[in-house]
């Protein structure tokens, strides 16, 4: 069957990889570094509450949510939500995330085109992710090549919202980098270093999670012969 093929490890190796090397940077600095109190004094929460007001944002709901890095923004109900570590912390890793995640809510209002490109192919890229290896493995069991070329498509969705995101990723911790330190909530120097490790170990899962999704679609279109000259 194709899920025991030795061939997917050999495409996948690379993605795990990185995957792994992602995972285990974005622990040790976030270990380091919410070890590190910001001498601002400040906290995360208080971080993303002022910097939302000084972009006149007054819409956004900020709230903590439970869990380790389940820190995000939910474009649809306008809510920041902050891990306890992140929204009641004061260090340098803590500040660091808030403000990523104040990134992505003035992203929203300011109408950043691939957030919400990344929203409109949101309920494709889902459907696709759950169904496309139903169609991809029964195609291949029953030797069916259209199956297989529409679980190819539905995965190819949830291929291109991975890309998607890292720009949306990436802008958001650029975001961070350079109001932090404006609004005087991360000294330059070590903490300013502290945050940027911080948030270049979580955009380095973001890659890890799009290549890995890239690499199994080649893996699909060669096995189904439409990579590499293959019948």
């Amino acid at each position: 069957m194709i899920i025991f093929d030795p061939l997917y490890l050999v495409f996948m190796i690379p993605a795990l990889v990185l995957s792994l090397v992602a995972q285990m940077w974005v622990k040790s600095a976030m270990k380091k570094y919410s070890r590190v109190p910001a001498r601002s004094g400040v906290t995360g929460a208080h971080v993303a509450r002022e910097i939302l007001r000084r972009d006149g944002i007054d819409n956004v709901k900020i709230e903590r949510v439970s869990g380790w890095l389940s820190d995000h923004y939910d474009p649809r109900s306008r809510t920041l939500r902050l891990s306890p570590d992140n929204y009641d912390g004061r260090s340098v890793a803590a500040l660091g995330v808030a403000a990523h995640e104040a990134g992505h809510a003035i992203q929203h209002a300011r109408n950043y085109t691939p957030l919400l490109l990344r929203q409109t192919m949101a309920p494709l890229a889902m459907f696709g992710s759950n169904f496309a290896f139903f169609f991809i493995i029964g195609g291949f069991i029953l030797g069916m090549a259209g199956l297989v070329h529409v679980g190819i498509i539905l995965f190819a969705a949830g291929v291109a919202f991975s890309l998607i995101t890292l720009p949306v990723e990436f802008n958001a911790s650029a975001r961070a980098k350079h109001l932090l330190p404006q609004l005087g909530f991360i000294q330059r120097g070590d903490e300013m270093t502290g945050v940027i490790r911080v948030l270049n170990a979580a955009a380095l899962t973001y890659l890890a999670a799009a290549l890995a999704a890239l690499l199994q679609l080649l893996y699909f279109l060669y096995r189904a012969g439409l990579l590499g000259g293959r019948n």
